[in-house]
């Protein structure tokens, strides 16, 4: 079942007139109501409450695009929401030609382990992932 109901703006000013006995004027009236529509439901418990817009992000397939950046470059990587990053790490060493064991992605300043999901970390549609290459393993090679 969807409801439909305006949102109504008050300002100090028009409720103060009102509570005076005064009539609100053509004008108050006009700043009170706002144009735009709010969508309504109610939830099985009974419960009424504003509809959620759903992004871009979740519809369909539940892909998203990731904008993974190196030193030098930049790939956009689409992939499910529900990967992980070895999975994206995976993905990663088709287009870098580093070696999963080698990348290490960093994502909102942290670095990320090979088992934690995209989606539980926060990742959506248009972020961005660091791509550092691992410097033990550099060592290890010298």
């Amino acid at each position: 079942m969807m409801v439909r109901l305006r949102s109504m703006r008050f300002s100090r000013s028009s409720s103060s007139k009102l509570r005076n006995g005064n009539k609100a004027t053509p004008q108050t009236e006009k700043d009170c109501r706002s144009n735009s529509e709010t969508k309504w439901e109610i939830r099985p418990g009974g419960m009424l409450v504003q509809k959620r817009e759903i992004s871009n992000q979740i519809s369909g397939d539940g892909m998203i695009t990731i904008i993974v950046s190196t030193v030098s470059e930049s790939h956009d990587i689409s992939i499910e929401a529900t990967s992980t990053f070895g999975e994206l790490k995976m993905i990663l060493s088709l287009v870098t030609s580093l070696e999963p064991r080698e990348q290490r992605l960093l994502f909102k300043g942290k670095e990320r382990d090979n088992d934690e999901y995209l989606h539980m970390v926060g990742v959506r549609n248009k972020d961005k992932v660091l791509l550092l290459k691992d410097p033990a393993l550099k060592e290890l090679r010298v």
